[in-house]
């Protein structure tokens, strides 16, 4: 991310968004069950916000130094830092009882990579998981034009999504649409399908 938009996702007015509507929006109609991934927290206000909600959490950070900074003011809390890429994850299969994405996945630089993303989620959460994301649609904007200004981001098309996750192996693919963002819920199932 280019610094001015570090800058905005570490500002009070953003923590505000955060606190009111995107998190509170994030845990509505779901249970994310007591050990719950969270894919690329930043600086983590997402991860201060989630974690008085779930008992364990684990932050998966692909930028060292940012994962660094966030292990060491998290030491000791309820949460694990782990540096590494959500394409390729650095965990064990089945290991969580749920998964969270806030405004994350339009930085992972394709549909491709996303599509990778989904898989490996699915391939981390115990059957039965559910992976939840909210994420920006307003990138058509100039605000959100000059916020990314050299940022490598493909924005997620919500209309898509579905299918993708569905693709992906997830079922109970849910979505919702406003005008500023979306938000999906999808379920690992309990018994996998015979191929």
């Amino acid at each position: 991310m280019n610094f001015v938009h570090r800058y905005l996702c570490r500002s009070a007015p953003w923590r505000t968004v955060l606190e009111k509507f995107v998190v509170p929006a994030a845990l509505a109609d779901v249970q994310l069950g007591d050990d719950v991934l969270e894919l690329g927290p930043g600086d983590g206000v997402t991860t201060d916000l989630l974690r008085v909600h779930i008992p364990r959490i684990t932050a998966l950070e692909i930028d060292q130094r940012t994962a660094k900074g966030l292990a060491a003011r998290l030491h000791g809390k309820n949460v694990t830092v782990v540096q590494g890429d959500a394409t390729a994850m650095p965990l064990g299969d089945c290991q969580f009882s749920g998964a969270v994405s806030l405004h994350m996945l339009h930085h992972v630089p394709s549909a491709q990579l996303q599509d990778k993303v989904f898989r490996e989620v699915w391939r981390v959460l115990k059957p039965g998981g559910v992976f939840v994301s909210i994420d920006s649609v307003d990138f058509h904007t100039l605000r959100m034009k000059l916020i990314h200004i050299g940022d490598s981001i493909a924005p997620v098309n919500p209309d898509t999504v579905a299918a993708r996750l569905e693709a992906a192996g997830f079922c109970e693919n849910d979505v919702e649409t406003n005008p500023y963002a979306f938000r999906f819920r999808a379920r690992r199932p309990l018994v996998e399908a015979w191929h």
